[in-house]
């Protein structure tokens, strides 16, 4: 999974500079942890990462647990790149960016924050089927053993109804001569159980999804024009809204 963001530009001491960001986890060739790439002016930086903006705020101030990201286990790559009239490198070397100047810490940061949360609805979505998928196999595993005891009972049910040892009503006497009759077999109810752990798999997913807010399915919103050609309509305009009225 990959996210990417690139944040508007802003000032440090009356030079421009913009923040392009990249996080990904998974993949094969990628170390377990925190794989830092740094760039300037889209030229990646090869030493002194220890004590460079991009390493200090992916390490310190970032809470990956926040977004559904296991910063020891899992694959995690960083993709930071600065662009800007001038960087402002520090050491002998030229081969870091210092974290002393708090606009391009706090630019960096957030970018590396709006892909997580790109990232964490992915994630939501991806545990979300995971879960569906395993409800549905606990459920459908004890599909046969349910028929087959609720078809006993109801096969029991149904001889001491035939030879009126009992009163049931008219509903259940319904069902109970249909099981006589051979209507209502195991595979009937085999296939009843079926549907209806689709049904509930369904709906516990949807109130999941409801619950993670994540949607599952793009709203769009309508507007009806009235029937009436005749009526006419009044525009009262305001800097925030307009309130239409119809006469």
């Amino acid at each position: 999974m990959v996210a990417t963001y690139s944040g508007s530009a802003q000032v440090f001491e009356g030079h421009p500079f913009i923040v392009e960001a990249g996080v990904s986890v998974g993949g094969k060739d990628v170390k377990q942890g925190l794989n830092i790439f740094r760039f300037a002016n889209r030229i990646p930086l090869l030493f002194e990462q220890g004590a460079d903006v991009v390493t200090r705020t992916a390490l310190k101030r970032i809470n990956w647990s926040s977004y559904k990201i296991n910063q020891m286990q899992d694959k995690i790559g960083v993709f930071v790149s600065i662009v800007s009239t001038k960087i402002p490198f520090k050491g002998t070397g030229k081969e870091y960016i210092g974290d002393d100047i708090s606009e391009i810490a706090a630019a960096v940061k957030s970018a590396i924050q709006q892909c997580c949360i790109q990232l964490k609805s992915k994630i939501v979505k991806k545990m979300q089927a995971r879960e569906q998928q395993e409800r549905k196999r606990n459920l459908s595993r004890y599909i046969p053993d349910a028929t087959g005891a609720v078809y006993d009972v109801l096969r029991e049910m149904a001889r001491s109804y035939a030879s009126k040892k009992s009163r049931y009503a008219e509903d259940d006497a319904e069902m109970l001569r249909k099981v006589s009759a051979r209507l209502i077999t195991k595979e009937t109810l085999r296939e009843k159980l079926a549907q209806h752990v689709e049904k509930v798999d369904y709906e516990m997913a949807l109130e999941y999804a409801t619950q993670s807010g994540v949607s599952e399915e793009p709203r769009k919103v309508l507007y009806i024009q009235s029937r009436e050609p005749e009526n006419k309509i009044i525009d009262l305009h305001s800097p925030i809204f307009v309130f239409r009225l119809f006469q």
